[in-house]
């Protein structure tokens, strides 16, 4: 990559994944990691804090101001997923408590002072449920005109996860994704159908795994946590999940997207948090008859190189 770097922030609720994408992150010497805001989803948000001051400490990182957000979604109740990133969010690995500390704003306050004060235009990186960012889109929108773009992690084409047919950020707070794509900005959804396609081979893992470098060695503990087959293996493959969306910034052209309309479904029911993609080539009946509906076109992700995201992940995190 060459010029200047990209100035990003990250809006997280670390997580397994979120940890492996700000591990590739703070290490990529084409991202400016401006800020980081945490938001209940994974786990609760005292519980993201940690986590993320924690993986920025064992990372190395520098001083990047980390905040607390939304205790909970807009509406709906907190519901976890620590059966999937345990306990603590990160693995139960037992990690050492971070000496770290937030700053002493809010994540909205935060989010509004670093895209403002950047003096290039800002790339948001949602990997979390969406309550910071619509709560910031909402109490100050005039931060759309420093935004450059969104590249979210959620949503789903095809098969959801939270349910059949819901990705789970989405699904844990879909008003706070509909105002999100509702933002005005260029967008890039990177979905389920991508994220569960990055998978790191299970030498790789094994490799970090053994490794004398504490970094690494976490690296490869939760790439092993992250294994889709569950399977007990004990050289399992390592899914990078939210990480394959901050590789997408960095090298979009691994990507395969086109621009489609995309909705969130806020009804109650089985369709509830599910997005909506409109494939058809044409209009349909009920355009004809009712006219068109109001739709954001986003650039969703419909294939990705996985070798590419992979080489480029392990090349970042493993280097000097």
């Amino acid at each position: 990559m060459t010029g200047q770097p990209i100035p990003v922030i990250i809006d997280c609720d670390t997580g397994v994944d979120d940890a492996l994408a700000l591990l590739f992150a703070v290490r990529h010497p084409g991202l400016d990691v401006r800020a980081i805001t945490c938001v209940a989803g994974n786990t609760d948000v005292d519980g993201v804090v940690r986590n993320t001051l924690t993986v920025l400490e064992q990372a190395g990182a520098g001083d990047i101001p980390v905040a607390r957000g939304a205790e909970r979604p807009l509406i709906e109740p907190v519901r976890t997923a620590r059966h999937v990133h345990g306990q603590d969010g990160m693995g139960d690995l037992g990690l050492p408590a971070p000496t770290r500390r937030p700053v002493d704003v809010d994540a909205v306050t935060l989010l509004r002072r670093e895209i403002l004060a950047s003096p290039r235009p800002v790339t948001l990186i949602p990997t979390a449920p969406l309550t910071n960012i619509a709560l910031l889109l909402r109490t100050y929108p005039e931060v759309v005109r420093n935004i450059e773009r969104i590249v979210f992690m959620g949503g789903a084409v095809a098969t959801g996860n939270a349910t059949a047919v819901a990705e789970f950020n989405v699904w844990h707070d879909p008003e706070a994704a509909a105002i999100l794509l509702m933002a005005g900005v260029p967008m890039t959804m990177y979905g389920l159908d991508v994220f569960k396609e990055v998978l790191v081979p299970a030498g790789d893992v094994q490799r970090l795994r053994a490794s004398a470098d504490p970094r690494l060695r976490l690296a490869g503990e939760l790439l092993a946590h992250r294994d889709p087959a569950t399977s007990g293996d004990p050289t399992p493959t390592g899914g990078l999940g939210d990480a394959g969306a901050v590789c997408a910034v960095v090298d979009p052209g691994g990507l395969t997207t086109e621009l489609l309309p995309v909705e969130v479904s806020l009804a109650p029911g089985a369709t509830r948090g599910q997005t909506i993609v409109d494939r058809r080539p044409r209009p349909g009946e009920s355009e004809i008859h009712h006219g068109p509906r109001e739709q954001s076109l986003v650039d969703v992700a419909l294939g990705v190189d996985v070798d590419r995201y992979v080489k480029l992940w392990l090349t970042v995190v493993e280097g000097a």
